[in-house]
């Protein structure tokens, strides 16, 4: 069975330096998400389905 603790954490509330970094880290992780998201490149699109037309001129009679 899993067990869930919470801790607090470390940084005192009137720091703005630990505020900073987690903003930043926040910002980071949006901008990995939203890069790998919306990835334009889609590899899976441009594969060979099959054996073109040079490949049939080549070998006429056979079907694949």
């Amino acid at each position: 069975m899993a067990t869930i603790s919470s801790g607090s954490l470390h940084v005192p509330a009137n720091s703005r330096d630990g505020l900073a970094k987690a903003f930043a880290e926040l910002r980071a992780f949006w901008r990995q998400f939203i890069a790998k998201a919306f990835n334009p490149y889609h590899p899976e699109q441009h594969y060979m389905r099959g054996p073109g037309p040079a490949w049939r001129a080549k070998h006429p009679g056979r079907l694949n």
